[in-house]
């Protein structure tokens, strides 16, 4: 882990309006992520955990406070800074895989990297080379519904690295996943922070939480760690 601070959130609140009432769904959180840590964010259902991972991951901005990103603030950069920042320095992985059914693995795998204007030979070669570090050289092939929930989250997980992000991003990545595949995944998550990926985890499983060097809890959308 370095001494860089990555992502800096200060006093961040986030309020949603729902049937005409106010939802605070973060509540003045101020938080600091080092380049090449492995975070945690645990806490029960309707905590604010994905809100908070929403807001890290500029897909949210704050009702009030501020989001700063490599030192520049998030709401300072115009939209299509924004843009490029979500497409070309973030990683994200969902529960629910998120993978389009059409595609092969190689082609889900590849798609980030040419909507960010890489070519089609270099992204198809950085694609067969994230799947096999992901152990799915032989499934490249293969249509999501053709392959297992881990497979599936392992395709995810190469999409999420395709555009060399600073920052990996996983909502509750082992969610839908059994025991053994879930514990495939923290291994592998484990193994790219080690390589010095930044990762930040949103999971309510504790078992899952102790893979990460730093754990923060929440509740009511307040945070301590």
């Amino acid at each position: 882990m370095s001494d860089k601070m990555l992502v800096q959130l200060k006093n961040v609140w986030k309020t949603y309006q729902m049937e005409g009432m106010q939802v605070d769904a973060v509540r003045g959180v101020s938080l600091e992520i080092a380049s090449g840590e492995f975070v945690a964010v645990m806490g029960p259902s309707g905590s604010g955990k994905s809100s908070l991972l929403h807001l890290i991951g500029c897909l949210d901005s704050p009702t009030r406070g501020s989001v700063a990103y490599d030192g520049v603030q998030v709401s300072e950069m115009a939209e299509s800074q924004l843009t490029n920042m979500r497409c070309m320095k973030v990683g994200f992985i969902f529960q629910t895989f998120n993978l389009l059914p059409t595609l092969d693995a190689k082609n889900n795998v590849m798609m980030p990297m040419r909507l960010a204007g890489l070519s089609k030979a270099s992204s198809q070669e950085r694609a067969e080379e994230l799947l096999d570090r992901a152990g799915l050289k032989d499934r490249s092939n293969h249509l999501p519904k053709q392959l297992s929930g881990g497979e599936r989250q392992r395709v995810a997980i190469a999409r999420g690295l395709a555009n060399k992000p600073a920052l990996l991003l996983a909502d509750e990545p082992t969610g839908n996943l059994d025991s053994s595949s879930g514990s495939e995944i923290l291994e592998l998550l484990a193994k790219l922070n080690r390589e010095g990926q930044t990762v930040v985890m949103v999971t309510h499983n504790p078992d899952a939480a102790k893979c990460s060097s730093r754990i923060f809890r929440m509740r009511d959308g307040k945070l301590s760690d």
